[in-house]
């Protein structure tokens, strides 16, 4: 009996040490769509079919462009793509473009995901109507309001939450097919709230702190690079001025270059929100705790209460 733990502790821990983790994993909102230039376009066209505009087309092929340049730049000759796209319209032809910038060699895989679609608006959408509930969701909040036959984004975190277990899945068990001597790229082409629900439920952030994130630009992006020690972070690729301006704070920029170097699994105790955000104080220790006493010591304070 003893043997087989010690032969499944041994296989767990050449799993761990054979699982290769990807370089980066990217987010990319979708290139301008015939919706974000005139939202009466979701009167008459569903969501998931309203295209991109020819301004939107060209984003995307720049953005491709940049995307080649942002890898092959800092990174072996040896890199990979796999893309994981949002099923609708807008993202596919968005992908299409940025697939321009990419020969068949270095793109590995693609893959459809339901999961990291638009939040869910209804419908058909009336003009007015949407107005009217958009100001309503500004009152309410905008991570729990819950659009009439729609989706919250509170919604959108349970099946992102979904999505990226599945990912850690195919990671570890290299359903991607990743050679270990490549640099691996995950490329996601979602849309602008998936992307931040995405990043909420990534670095365990508030929802108090998800509401002061700014939206992404179409076909802006954000880059999870893998740091020294194994955790990802958005501090190597993006500038602190560029965190900033997303809406990230003092406290949340700070744990972001901590992540850069710190350890896979590691515990940051000077982020504030893990315990302060929480309580109003915490002693340092409680002479009445047992944790802190040995199981001789504990047994005698427990008798000197009976």
């Amino acid at each position: 009996m003893q043997y087989q733990h010690q032969q499944h502790d041994h296989q767990q821990q050449h799993k761990k040490q054979s699982t290769i983790l990807p370089k980066r994993i990217i987010l990319m909102r979708h290139g301008e769509s015939a919706g974000n230039l005139d939202t009466s376009a979701y009167t008459t066209i569903p969501d998931h079919q309203i295209p991109l505009t020819s301004v939107g087309l060209t984003q995307a092929h720049r953005a491709g462009a940049n995307l080649r340049d942002l890898i092959s730049g800092s990174s072996s000759s040896h890199w990979r793509v796999y893309f994981y796209v949002s099923p609708y319209a807008r993202t596919r032809s968005t992908l299409r473009e940025i697939g321009r910038s990419f020969s068949k060699r270095r793109v590995i895989g693609v893959r459809e995901e339901c999961r990291v679609r638009e939040q869910d608006f209804g419908n058909f959408q009336v003009e007015e109507r949407m107005k009217m509930i958009k100001e309503t969701r500004e009152r309410f909040g905008r991570f729990f309001y819950r659009f009439p036959e729609g989706e919250s984004a509170a919604d959108v975190f349970d099946r992102v939450s979904s999505f990226l277990e599945s990912l850690w899945r195919d990671i570890d068990m290299n359903r991607l097919h990743h050679d270990p001597s490549h640099d691996l790229n995950l490329i996601i082409i979602s849309h602008g709230l998936t992307s931040r629900v995405f990043l909420m439920k990534w670095f365990k952030w508030t929802v108090d702190q998800f509401e002061r994130l700014n939206n992404l630009g179409n076909c802006g992006f954000r880059v999870l690079e893998l740091g020294s020690g194994g955790e990802y972070s958005l501090a190597i690729h993006h500038t602190e001025d560029e965190l900033r301006e997303w809406g990230l704070d003092s406290e949340m920029i700070a744990d972001q270059k901590w992540r850069a170097h710190a350890n896979r699994g590691a515990w940051n105790e000077n982020c504030p929100w893990y315990l302060d955000a929480f309580f109003d104080h915490l002693a340092d220790s409680d002479e009445n705790d047992d944790d802190h006493k040995t199981p001789n010591e504990a047994y005698l304070h427990r008798l000197s209460d009976i």
